[in-house]
């Protein structure tokens, strides 16, 4: 991410959860976790999952001094795509390839899972774009007619997937899951599991900002081979990265 913040070029992580707000009943109250350069950006609860929601996150980000988002990972949330061409359009939109994996997954019959999963590691692993897609090929002609939703899934997303592929091994380590942000919002769920009801947006607001807060304190660790990934990304982006530097 291209901010003027220590460690600048990581991306940013979407996530959300669903705690209980309200007199006992479950909305669709929506904390959104955003991580960027091992910093906990922002909390924002809102009513739905929808457009206008994202583009007023998005924007808010914006107006704290978020300049620049050179990718997002995100995995499928509605509206969201759209919100972020709106606020950011230069910035290459990831899908989560963990989500995009478990969404797979689940047409598959568990006495498959194990062949399956490992035949599709030639997917994800391979070293560009056409490799990718050749054994995407390769798997719908093996698993195809048993299961086509499982491949058929990532032929449809493929334009938000296609962006991994240009990225050596040490970015995609960086941008291939939001399993970061993912953890954070189990540590939210811990802190909000004794709590069957939020009188308001501002007290489940202040709850989990306490335990952000907790969290954070073991964000001390930069990304291993950080120097190489910031020289990779300067490369790519060129004169949109080292003008944060």
């Amino acid at each position: 991410m291209a901010v003027k913040a220590p460690e600048p070029g990581l991306p940013i992580r979407v996530h959300g959860l669903h705690p209980l707000q309200g007199q006992g009943r479950r909305a669709d109250t929506q904390p959104c976790g955003l991580c960027g350069a091992g910093r906990h950006l922002s909390i924002t609860v809102g009513a739905s999952e929808s457009s206008k929601f994202w583009l007023g996150m998005l924007n808010d980000l914006k107006n704290r001094g978020v300049q620049d988002v050179l990718f997002f990972c995100v995995d499928g949330l509605p509206g969201f795509k759209e919100a972020i061409g709106a606020v950011f359009p230069q910035s290459e939109i990831q899908r989560c390839v963990i989500h995009m994996l478990c969404n797979s997954f689940k047409y598959v019959n568990y006495s498959d899972l194990k062949k399956f999963a490992s035949d599709f590691k030639a997917v994800y692993n391979a070293t560009n774009e056409k490799g990718g897609l050749e054994a995407l090929s390769d798997v719908r002609e093996k698993w195809g007619k048993k299961y086509p939703y499982a491949v058929s899934n990532w032929e449809n997303n493929r334009e938000d997937v296609s962006p991994f592929f240009q990225f050596p091994d040490e970015v995609r380590r960086i941008m291939y899951t939001t399993n970061i942000i993912g953890g954070l919002n189990r540590q939210y769920r811990k802190a909000t599991k004794t709590k069957s009801v939020f009188p308001s947006d501002s007290s489940l607001e202040k709850m989990l900002y306490l335990a952000s807060l907790n969290v954070a304190k073991k964000w001390t660790q930069r990304y291993q081979n950080w120097d190489q990934v910031l020289n990779q990304l300067t490369v790519l982006y060129g004169e949109r990265l080292p003008q944060y530097l």
